[in-house]
């Protein structure tokens, strides 16, 4: 699982996520982004090319080398600096209160313990900042959450610990930011995987 976690994989995300489809979900959730962001699970940058011109800076965290090297294009071509400082969302190296914004992608149903990765962007976003999210995760309906129960053994087998059943407004909320905006919906695909939230929260 070592090889196919830090070669295979990484691959298969930065396909199976820079869908048409996927990247009309980033350009919603990165609207209204501006000055000096932190974004963990950067992955391999799919969200580059989306991010606003009032973007100066992004700090960017994320454990797959790999998606690094997969990145490295996009970030060339980017006039937005982005520097790598970690690999774990949970710990972030930054002071208290750097950034103006937090952004995560498709990232709080993988890292293990996604209620301390809120807080740490809750630690390092001013006051009055804003969490910008897109994610996928617990389904609204009964019948489609049972399926999300049977399939997620598999499911984080599969693909580094990727959780469908986690429910990302209150993982946001128990960090410490206030939900001012959402869109939850289904999107093409099974059920179990396609529940889909885009949001903005501020930093109480």
């Amino acid at each position: 699982m070592g090889i196919y976690n830090e070669r295979v994989l990484p691959r298969l995300l930065d396909k199976a996520l820079g869908t048409d489809e996927v990247a009309e979900w980033r350009r919603r959730c990165v609207e209204g982004l501006s000055g000096v962001v932190v974004e963990p699970g950067f992955g391999s940058g799919l969200n580059i090319e989306w991010y606003p011109a009032e973007v100066t800076k992004v700090y960017a965290v994320d454990p797959a080398m790999l998606g690094r090297q997969l990145a490295a294009k996009r970030i060339e071509a980017s006039p937005v600096e982005i520097e790598f400082i970690g690999l774990d969302g949970q710990a972030i190296p930054l002071d208290d209160a750097t950034c103006d914004a937090g952004l995560v992608t498709f990232s709080l149903c993988t890292i293990a313990d996604p209620e301390r990765a809120v807080a740490e962007l809750h630690r390092v976003v001013k006051p009055g900042g804003r969490l910008h999210f897109v994610e996928h995760g617990q389904a609204p309906d009964a019948g489609v959450q049972r399926w999300q129960r049977r399939l997620e053994p598999m499911q984080r087998r599969l693909f580094d610990g990727c959780h469908l059943t986690r429910d990302i407004p209150a993982i946001v909320e128990g960090g410490g930011f206030a939900i001012e905006e959402i869109d939850a919906r289904y999107v093409k695909g099974p059920k179990p995987h396609s529940w889909f939230s885009v949001g903005r929260a501020m930093r109480r």
